[in-house]
């Protein structure tokens, strides 16, 4: 087939992998071992934004550590769950496939650290047999975390690609104001919390089942609404 999107730019938590659990459950008990309480709907709030801000975050809750100590313990509580067990979203695996099959370079865009990223990254790999990401565009990789566009321009041009031609895929507010913003074609994958209108070209309610057909089709929706 013939598409006029030139690569595929993937967010990791709640996109690729239902990893945000990890993320809560670390947060949760990181907070607790300082004496706080940390709330499901408090970290729903974090879905999606960097590091550093949700360090900032627990430091208000009460965690007794410098932001750095903060992301390294937060981290390696989420890499090691990773490290047993992948929680992928169903049709993830098969879309980055059929991108590698017709040639579409494939970028990893998340606001997880890099150690973390690419475990994820190594796992998927193994899964399709093959390099999945063409390049990894990390949490520690930027200056300005998501919502700020940095990381998705960033990957687009260690792709060599053009940025507004590009299709991303998100989970959260904050990614998918940054993908948005960036100028590519953002595809919302709504889990654990929702996105605004404002913020996608279209929503799915997962990657399965869908295939290339179905990114050219909303591309040429936006196209269409101008």
């Amino acid at each position: 087939m013939t598409t006029r999107i030139n690569a595929g730019l993937f967010d990791m938590d709640g996109t690729l992998i239902d990893s945000e659990p990890f993320w809560l459950e670390a947060e949760m008990a990181l907070v607790a071992s300082f004496g706080g309480e940390w709330t499901h709907e408090q970290g729903l709030t974090l879905v999606g934004s960097g590091l550093w801000d949700s360090a900032t975050a627990l430091q208000h809750a009460g965690v007794d550590l410098d932001q750095a100590e903060i992301i390294d313990r937060l981290s390696a509580t989420v890499r090691s769950r990773l490290e047993q067990q992948i929680p992928w979203r169903p049709g993830a695996r098969e879309m980055i496939s059929q991108m590698l099959e017709h040639g579409l370079p494939t970028a990893l865009v998340t606001m997880s650290y890099r150690k973390n990223a690419l475990t994820v990254a190594r796992a998927m790999s193994a899964e399709l047999g093959r390099e999945a990401f063409g390049f990894v565009i990390a949490g520690d990789d930027v200056e300005q975390p998501k919502p700020n566009p940095e990381a998705y321009l960033r990957a687009a041009e260690a792709l060599g690609v053009d940025v507004n031609q590009s299709v991303a895929f998100e989970d959260s507010v904050f990614g998918a104001a940054a993908a948005y913003s960036s100028g590519a074609l953002t595809i919302g994958i709504p889990l654990h919390i929702d996105i605004p209108d404002t913020y996608v070209h279209s929503r799915w309610d997962s990657m399965e089942h869908k295939t290339l057909d179905d990114i050219e089709r909303e591309w040429q929706r936006r196209e269409d609404a101008g």
